[in-house]
């Protein structure tokens, strides 16, 4: 069976609260497209850790999390994520498409 939580509107919806809530019943936790323009604040030993990137499931033992080719990565913000999680457990990284410092610095100008 396959559950999903999916928001709809923009902004914060409290997803990634609601995934940390439930990832322990889980064994797969997926991000599975977006880019890390908004956060996920999460409490985790006492300690506020705002993920952009990583899948709210990550501090959860004997889950697997896994960040789909839908989403849209920063590198600078992924390895960001990657040294505070590492502060807690691990964080491995394969088969990234990510943005390139170039597309960060168009896509403003592009939206005008």
């Amino acid at each position: 069976m396959v559950d999903v939580i999916l928001g709809l509107q923009w902004g914060d919806e409290g997803k990634g609260k609601i995934v940390d809530y439930f990832a322990p019943n889980y064994d797969i936790i997926a991000r599975f497209q977006g880019g890390p323009n908004a956060g996920h604040t999460l409490y985790v030993d006492d300690k506020k850790v705002v993920l952009h990137q990583i899948p709210s499931g990550i501090f959860h033992q004997n889950t697997i999390n896994i960040i789909g080719n839908g989403v849209v990565l920063d590198p600078v913000t992924l390895k960001r994520e990657c040294e505070t999680v590492e502060a807690f457990m691990y964080c491995v990284i394969k088969d990234l498409s990510p943005i390139s410092p170039t597309r960060k610095a168009l896509r403003p100008v592009l939206s005008i």
